[in-house]
């Protein structure tokens, strides 16, 4: 790295970062956004169509997972934090599988609401040999009506003893310029961690929060280039904080790790911790996740970014949507940083 961008990591002192972690279930996190269930079906290929060329797949299992939004509050859940989901879904059979689950968490349902003509999210995917082979999606991703985003900023004014806010923005509607100007103005009175995972083309919404967790192909769309290079990365970070006004930039870059970008100038460059890369299916939940939890149990931002770069280290190296046990997270810390510390 250059003298701009300061590798960091080795000189963190491993159980002062897992001690933190023994904080996150005192830490309560709202997260708003998109509520989706992810579907997998398995099964093995060994031959090919005689209809058309397309392989054919025997299915072998069937499993779904909490996605989105839900998959956010099942990483605080596994990480040890307590989380209250507040979103958007349609009356359905998959709204309520999702709700059952949720609760099966040990958290509250009160805000989720059901929206009339809506579908709620489902997104299938079939693997074969551990590759996806293909995905399909039913979803509704038009904006929820103006009174559904108005019962949902009620209900997030009802959560006052909250520590952190996360956005969790898959596109599907939720996330608004209302929205998002309701959740400022309720998190001024609170000085609760602000976070947001972004979508493209919604950036215009994120103005002013704590922090927002960008992969770089989402800030090179946002920025108007590709980032390709350190030169593009760090000009794209800066840009991104200068547009937004916001208090740091989490830019992750897969098999390259992350690059931390905060308000008072400093870079910070996380390389990956990841042995094998499997699937980055829900990797930024476990990011955002991770990340807010630490800020909100009083981690600074680079140990905040360090500590998720270690928990998104190990969801990749799984199939499918996956989440970071709090004991697994403090066993990859010392691992990572062994040589370091005694």
């Amino acid at each position: 790295m250059s003298r701009i961008i300061r590798e960091i990591g080795s000189e963190y002192n491993p159980h002062e970062l897992a001690g933190y972690v023994d904080k996150f279930p005192k830490t309560t996190i709202l997260v708003v956004g998109d509520i989706i269930l992810d579907e997998y079906i398995w099964g093995d290929v060994n031959r090919i169509s005689p209809e058309a060329p397309v392989p054919v797949v025997e299915v072998r299992d069937e499993t779904k997972m909490l996605g989105g939004a839900a998959n956010v509050v099942s990483n605080i859940a596994s990480l040890g934090g307590k989380a209250v989901l507040c979103g958007i879904t349609g009356s359905d059979d998959t709204a309520r599988e999702i709700e059952n689950r949720i609760r099966s968490l040990g958290f509250s349902t009160g805000g989720i609401l059901a929206e009339a003509g809506r579908v709620t999210s489902i997104k299938t995917r079939i693997v074969a040999h551990n590759q996806q082979v293909v995905r399909y999606d039913r979803e509704s991703r038009r904006d929820i009506r103006s009174e559904t985003a108005k019962r949902l900023l009620k209900i997030a004014e009802r959560y006052s003893g909250v520590d952190g806010v996360i956005v969790s923005d898959y596109g599907k509607g939720v996330v608004s310029g209302s929205l998002m100007r309701g959740l400022r103005s309720l998190l001024r009175k609170r000085g609760a961690v602000f976070a947001v995972d972004p979508k493209t083309g919604n950036f215009e919404y994120y103005r002013g929060v704590d922090v927002i967790t960008p992969n770089h192909h989402e800030a090179g769309a946002f920025c108007g280039f590709r980032i390709h290079d350190e030169k593009t990365l760090i000009k794209a970070g800066r840009h991104m904080l200068k547009e937004l006004n916001c208090r740091s930039v989490l830019i992750t870059q897969g098999r390259d790790g992350m690059t931390l970008f905060e308000n008072g100038g400093e870079i910070s460059h996380i390389p990956t911790v990841a042995r094998k890369v499997f699937d980055v299916t829900g990797a930024g939940d476990t990011v955002i996740s991770t990340f807010c939890l630490g800020l909100a149990s009083g981690m600074d931002l680079k140990s905040a970014a360090i500590i998720s770069n270690m928990a998104a280290g190990i969801v990749v190296g799984e199939v499918g949507t996956s989440t970071v046990k709090a004991e697994e997270l403090k066993k990859n810390i010392h691992r990572s940083l062994k040589n370091s510390h005694p």
